[in-house]
């Protein structure tokens, strides 16, 4: 709100100029999310531990796994009360992307709140079930398709299909891009999800990428950059840097508290509700492609559970220990700390990789 109160102000106080600057703006929302993660994230975790919201271990996983027993669960709250408390002060409101991202970020922090509270505190270990939760999962998705695709403004690119390296869309996909827009929501969510099982692992991971995505969005709204690299100008996609800004910040501050040993865990509160950014961001710059390669960590660790489900259906064999891929490493002897650490570099690899896309043809 300190956009909308204080620009006006410019005309008496030229130095308030500064809030029209979307790089202004993200550093601000970044270090408020920060700040207001490693002040109020004590609290909240004695709260959660009041509560007795403890994470319950499969005892099926690494034998290690079982001291963090009676973890608190269900931090997420931390990340997303930061985020959306921080974008309150440096967001731009008239900007329907950022609407949008919003609201799909409280749908999704609702529906993870509400499979921990259920696991958590009504102690039914199934949670919501896997069908529902999908069907919920693709209603948001499609709900948020649907808005970027039916009022597209200026965006005329919004059925493009982009590959990285490739400076020209390579298929107009019509109205198919609605169901390929909810692939990918999807998809993302639950590979954030899935990529939760290890302290830092996920947060880590997510910094990686909302870094990668944040330089993409702001090249994508600034229109001399974006013709400059080749790349789909659309205009309102540069706000999202901000919100992306202020989820790097709040994601710095929960990997103090969650790195190894943890002493909180974000849960599906939180894995959903930044899996779904994610995804939302990607479709809404037309970088859907390039988050296969920058999020390559999620692909991989989504991917090993895939392949072990069906190895496993058709042939009555594993190909992995254990899945997610995380597991399968822990259970080959690498310490916990050396996965996350391998894992980290593999996104920070694959970011660059993704990033030099840019300009290349």
């Amino acid at each position: 709100m300190l956009y909308h109160f204080i620009l006006p102000l410019k005309e008496y106080l030229s130095f308030l100029r500064l809030f029209q600057y979307i790089t202004f703006r993200s550093a601000y929302a970044a270090v408020t999310a920060l700040l207001l993660v490693l002040i109020f994230g004590n609290i909240v975790i004695r709260w959660l531990r009041a509560l007795r919201l403890g994470e319950e271990i499969r005892k099926l996983g690494p034998e290690s796994h079982q001291q963090k027993a009676g973890t608190p669960t269900m931090g997420g709250v931390i990340i997303i009360g930061a985020v959306l408390l921080s974008i309150s002060l440096w967001g731009n409101f008239t900007n329907r992307f950022l609407l949008i991202l919003i609201g799909a970020t409280l749908s999704l922090a609702g529906l993870g709140f509400a499979d921990d509270y259920i696991k958590s505190i009504l102690k039914k270990k199934e949670g919501i079930s896997a069908r529902v939760k999908l069907l919920f999962q693709v209603l948001i998705a499609l709900a948020v398709a649907m808005l970027v695709y039916v009022y597209p403004s200026n965006y005329r690119e919004v059925s493009m299909v982009y590959l990285p390296f490739v400076n020209a869309p390579i298929l107009d996909i019509g109205f198919l891009w609605v169901f390929f827009a909810v692939i990918v929501i999807v998809s993302t969510t639950n590979a954030v999800n899935l990529t939760d099982g290890l302290d830092g692992l996920a947060i880590g991971s997510v910094i990686i990428v909302g870094v990668s995505l944040g330089i993409m969005a702001y090249l994508t709204g600034h229109s001399k950059i974006a013709l400059y690299l080749r790349i789909p100008h659309i205009p309102e996609a540069a706000e999202l840097t901000v919100f992306l800004a202020a989820l790097i910040g709040a994601s710095l501050g929960f990997l103090w508290f969650n790195s190894n040993p943890a002493t909180v865990f974000m849960g599906d509160t939180g894995s959903l509700a930044l899996g779904g950014v994610i995804g939302i961001v990607a479709v809404m710059i037309k970088k859907e492609i390039f988050l296969f390669i920058v999020g390559g960590v999620f692909v991989v660790e989504a991917l090993s559970v895939i392949i072990q489900v069906v190895s496993f259906k058709l042939r009555g064999k594993r190909v992995f220990k254990m899945a997610p891929l995380h597991h399968h490493f822990e259970l080959s002897g690498w310490p916990e700390q050396k996965v996350v650490v391998r894992m980290w570099l593999l996104g920070i690899i694959l970011a660059i990789l993704g990033l030099s896309s840019l300009k290349i043809l």
